[in-house]
């Protein structure tokens, strides 16, 4: 009877100690990170709406905001109408499709290609083009250097002028690189032994298990070739062919007017000009907005690529 109860004593004293339940933070906490989140979404979004509602708005309206309208109470579409009729910021939103479109695809097909030579033990070479696309991650090339070299090329006043400069970029090649380097040895190492090539490996097994890495390669040119104006503005002479970040440059931060002539509308047709820039801003924002979406799930994993071993 002694030794029963010794021996649950002893199996209440082993017994484990249950853990106090984890308490999420306090009320005053809670509510204080709710506020602040808030705050931030008031900053994002309230310059934004500003500038949809004065693209929005009509001369009276704008005129009696002072400049700028926070909600609209008769939205009218005249601006949009008259900067999508044929003028000159129309021929410049085609302009920055075309070049954002070519580029971007040219910049991943080159960026894909030499990731995958880099990251392929014992491809020719690929030690010096290592250290080569390193070195431009510390050194960049100078204005007078790099326009001088487009100026040799015969590229001035081409639209090749703002694409070939930054056909591909270090930084991608190296994530790419990274993402390439950890795929499975094993599954490459037996269509090698089947007898494919190196490039239908690439692009029947690399490029479908690598959908995450591209996404988020191709989003970054596409945005840097859509954001572009510099480019353009040192190699294009041309106004005819300047893209639609340039016309926004021009008419919006430089405030040249938007007359009947620039956007081939009748003079009495010519909406405020507030509304015009707003509207131009807005078209310059909209699309980057619609691809985002489709690209956010492959975002939040490509984003960390190289980051985690294991």
């Amino acid at each position: 009877m002694t030794s029963g109860v010794i021996t649950r004593a002893a199996g209440r004293r082993d017994a484990p100690k249950k853990k106090p339940a984890r308490r999420g933070p306090a009320v005053p906490v809670r509510l204080g990170k709710g506020l602040l989140l808030l705050i931030c979404c008031a900053v994002v979004l309230i310059p934004f709406l500003v500038v949809v509602s004065t693209s929005l708005a009509d001369n009276a309206q704008i005129t009696a905001a002072g400049g700028y309208v926070v909600w609209p109470t008769h939205p009218t579409f005249d601006a949009y109408r008259a900067i999508l009729s044929g003028g000159v910021v129309t021929h410049a939103l085609f302009v920055s499709i075309g070049v954002t479109v070519v580029g971007t695809l040219l910049s991943l097909l080159c960026t894909t290609l030499l990731a995958y030579s880099l990251a392929t033990p014992g491809s020719f070479g690929s030690r010096p083009l290592l250290l080569i696309v390193l070195f431009t991650l510390l050194f960049t090339p100078g204005i007078i250097p790099s326009y001088l070299i487009v100026k040799e090329l015969g590229l001035l006043d081409s639209y090749w002028s703002v694409i070939l400069p930054v056909l591909v970029n270090g930084f991608n090649v190296i994530v790419m690189r990274s993402f390439f380097a950890e795929l499975p040895k094993d599954v490459l190492d037996s269509a090698r032994i089947d007898g494919a090539g190196e490039f239908r490996i690439l692009v029947r097994i690399v490029v479908p298990l690598s959908k995450a890495v591209i996404a988020v390669i191709g989003l970054f040119y596409a945005v840097s070739y859509w954001n572009s104006f510099f480019t353009a503005m040192l190699y294009l002479n041309d106004a005819s062919k300047w893209p639609l970040q340039l016309i926004l440059r021009t008419y919006v931060i430089d405030a040249a007017p938007l007359g009947a002539d620039n956007l081939g509308v009748p003079t009495d047709a010519v909406p405020p000009q507030q509304s015009l820039q707003m509207a131009v801003l807005v078209i310059s924002l909209v699309p980057i907005l619609l691809v985002y979406p489709f690209l956010q799930r492959h975002f939040a994993k490509g984003a960390l690529i190289g980051a985690v071993k294991g």
